[in-house]
């Protein structure tokens, strides 16, 4: 065991951490002027003299500067001092410990494990896991596995013979293992402690004394936990041998600059909930999934859907990597689908959204993928894709997050239709104007429609026609899918209520059940089995009254009738005309 210092409680400031810890290298290095080069260094991973792999591997990764809890807790752990650290989720504190732990580890030969990790849940084990793997991929020797319940236990048994550094695990399982003796605990020097205070929730109190009781005497110890109760303190107290406290006081979020919502969503329904989501916001966004393989399937799926979009994952060569974030920036792409090889270090103005496609199980994960937006205090937003058996680790997530995370509606047929409509208005209405240098082009634009007047004798109405049929394509404009798997989802109770009440009404002229007091509801009784769509009835009703397309609100489209939202208090005539409107199909 290495000597031990006297332990130092640390309350430190993070919002405050970096300036003071480069102001104390200054102070302690007795150097009057350092460059900006220098000062760079001083506030790297390269002041606690990691070896190269491991430096390689974090520069991949795209770490740049320790958060204050890894500034604090690296050098303590690297002395081999125990150490009591309490912080919140999403910190860095998995690199706080596992950094320390790679590093001596770098040239062990021994086939037996020297390093036990617990945690609280299959989900965190399996990440933590992730995370030495790849903080160590550039090391040649170093193996890590993951053992936990409702997995196959002998593959486990195949794993734990073979050269392993670090076994991080459930408690239960580790129990089993070591009871079965097929896992050799006789060389463990350090024991890892990960969110301590969640495993004391789930009652693993005694399972975790009965483990560190079996486990040599002399080892380092190292306990993280979130809250400080009595009864971390007291396990402290009793196993830890006079530790280091590190305590990180505040730290400015920048997930507080974000809007956070959750979709409740099947999984054979993700993808056709995600291109409606990028049908309303589909510019700077990156899209979280946890495979290589998916990064593809869904980057062809929403090209095929006419997005610009690109992938980023582990097999992407670093120089393609930073030239695929380049376009991202410059506005070349506007879609990223990316694992988390990009959940750190990316840093780009333009994006607003981050979609999360699959559960981050690990809240520290979440919370450096939502991070891609909202940087320097920016506003951003990030959408979480949730199934049934998923939303007790949302309610897990909110409680370490202190943040309500509210529920999101999936965009419904009506919503995108109106989308795409705002966007063809404005796109014409900003190509209507032509600049002092474009008189050029003016006067080419007015020979045409000369032409088209007396060679051809359109009408302007014709032409306008002609040109937004050219700008809208061949496809559908409007989306006609069918949406009821949307209201399966449980999401729309809103407009559940609102076609409740709306199928009760079988008058013409009856108020709509929603909350929009500026309209009324006008029945027509023409529908699907009419063959009537959206632009059917918006042009009917433009074309045979004073009303302007742009008033008329929310339209539903049934098999034998529609719903039409109009502005209130219209004249008799306008309503008389509506009572006799035909709506026709073409």
């Amino acid at each position: 065991m290495v000597s031990k210092r006297k332990s130092t409680p640390s309350d430190i400031d993070g919002s405050n951490l970096t300036q003071d810890y480069v102001n104390n290298l200054i102070t302690e290095d007795n150097s009057a002027e350092k460059t900006k080069t220098q000062l760079e260094e001083d506030d790297s991973f390269l002041t606690f003299g990691f070896n190269k792999s491991l430096l390689e591997s974090l520069k991949k990764k795209g770490y740049k500067n320790p958060t204050p809890i890894q500034k604090a807790a690296i050098p303590e752990l690297m002395l081999g001092r125990d150490l009591l650290g309490q912080a919140q989720t999403g910190t860095g504190k998995t690199a706080a410990f596992a950094l320390p732990i790679i590093e001596k580890l770098e040239d062990n030969n021994e086939v037996a494990a020297k390093v036990l990790v617990m945690t609280p849940t299959r989900e965190l084990a399996t990440q933590v896991a992730d995370s030495f793997k790849s903080y160590s991929s550039e090391s040649k020797n170093f193996n890590t596995i993951a053992i936990y319940g409702g997995t196959d236990f002998r593959n486990q048994i195949s794993y734990l013979k073979r050269k392993t550094d670090v076994v991080v695990g459930t408690p239960g399982r580790i129990i089993d293992h070591i009871k079965q003796g097929t896992f050799k605990i006789n060389n463990i020097n350090c024991l890892v402690l990960d969110e301590a205070d969640e495993m004391l929730k789930m009652g693993f109190l005694e399972d975790i004394e009965w483990i560190i009781d079996k486990l040599p005497e002399e080892k380092q110890m190292v306990l993280f936990s979130a809250t400080m109760p009595r009864e971390i303190k007291n396990i402290a107290k009793k196993y830890l041998n006079n530790p280091a406290e590190i305590k990180i006081k505040s730290i400015k979020k920048e997930a507080q600059l974000i809007s956070q919502k959750f979709i409740s969503i099947q999984r054979n329904y993700k993808l056709e909930a995600l291109k409606r989501i990028l049908e309303i916001k589909n510019e700077g966004v990156i899209i979280f999934v946890r495979t290589k393989s998916l990064t593809a399937s869904i980057a062809e799926a929403l090209e095929i859907s006419g997005h610009s979009v690109a992938v980023l994952n582990g097999d992407i060569p670093q120089s393609q990597r930073e030239n695929t974030v380049d376009r991202l920036r410059k506005g070349f792409i506007d879609i990223l689908v990316a694992t988390d090889v990009a959940a750190r270090g990316l840093d780009v103005e333009r994006i607003k959204l981050v979609i999360n496609y699959d559960f981050p199980f690990d809240t520290e994960t979440y919370t450096h993928r939502i991070g891609r937006t909202g940087r320097a205090g920016r506003s951003g937003e990030a959408i979480l894709f949730v199934n049934r058996r998923e939303k007790h680790f949302l309610r897990n997530l909110e409680n370490s997050l202190k943040t309500k995370i509210e529920e999101l509606e999936i965009p419904n047929n009506q919503i995108i239709n109106e989308k795409r409509m705002d966007k063809l208005t404005k796109d014409i209405n900003a190509n209507s104007i032509f600049k002092k240098n474009d008189e050029e082009n003016r006067s080419l634009m007015i020979d045409i429609l000369d032409t088209l007047k007396v060679k051809y004798s359109m009408k302007n109405e014709e032409i306008a026609m002609a040109a937004i049929n050219l700008i809208v394509g061949n496809k559908p404009f409007f989306i006609e899918e069918d949406e009821s798997w949307i209201n399966k989802q449980n999401l729309a109770e809103r407009d559940r209520h609102t076609k409740k009440g709306q199928n009760k009404s079988r008058s013409f002229n009856k108020k709509s059940n929603h909350d929009n007091s500026g309209f009324e509801t006008f029945r027509f009784e023409y529908g699907k089995v009419n063959k009537i769509r959206i632009p059917n009835i918006i042009s009917s009703i433009c074309s045979s009254t004073n009303i302007n397309g742009r008033s008329i609100g929310k339209i539903q489209v049934f098999n034998n009738f529609s719903l039409v939202d109009l502005p209130k208090n219209l004249n008799k005539e306008t309503i008389n005309k509506l009572k006799n409107l035909k709506i026709k199909s073409y």
